[in-house]
């Protein structure tokens, strides 16, 4: 099970790709996760940036603090390794590791739990994250690559 969900996330990443993406973009894209997040009743928080620029951010009822907290944790992993957290979290566990100091990294600082996802760009390379926190790791990064695919 684990080598066929890290071929499907690694597949998500493939798929995935964008031609371009502006802060318009981000704006539409982070409008379409709150649409669905808000259709479903989903307490979650909802973030895209770029770099150090937070260009959307959402926090629906029942979202709390902590959420922003993990948002911070997961999207340090996708900039660091330039993979989804779920899929960096995945490849990991399927060799038992963990991402620790034993691999140069605060885990206070960096969370390899599913809901940040590379905006990557043709022929360019991974220019923004995008974040869901609130669900369960693997619902957050379903409803990201959901909205994603119906947005590339």
């Amino acid at each position: 099970m684990s080598d066929d969900l890290i071929a499907r996330l690694e597949q998500q990443e493939r798929d995935l790709v964008l031609t371009r993406f502006d802060n318009a973009d981000a704006w539409r894209l982070g409008c379409l996760l709150v649409a669905k997040a808000t259709e479903r009743e989903l307490p979650v928080a909802i973030d895209i940036r770029r770099g150090t620029q937070q260009l959307f951010h959402a926090a629906l009822p029942g979202s709390v603090a902590d959420n922003d907290t993990w948002i911070e944790r997961k999207v340090r992993v996708v900039e660091r390794y330039g993979a989804s957290s779920y899929l960096v979290g995945r490849r990991l566990a399927a060799k038992g590791q963990q991402l620790d100091a034993g691999m140069g990294v605060d885990p206070a600082l960096y969370a390899t739990h599913g809901g940040a996802f590379p905006i990557r760009i043709k022929d360019v390379g991974v220019v923004a994250v995008v974040t869901v926190s609130g669900l369960p790791q693997a619902d957050d990064h379903a409803l990201v690559v959901e909205a994603l695919g119906e947005f590339a």
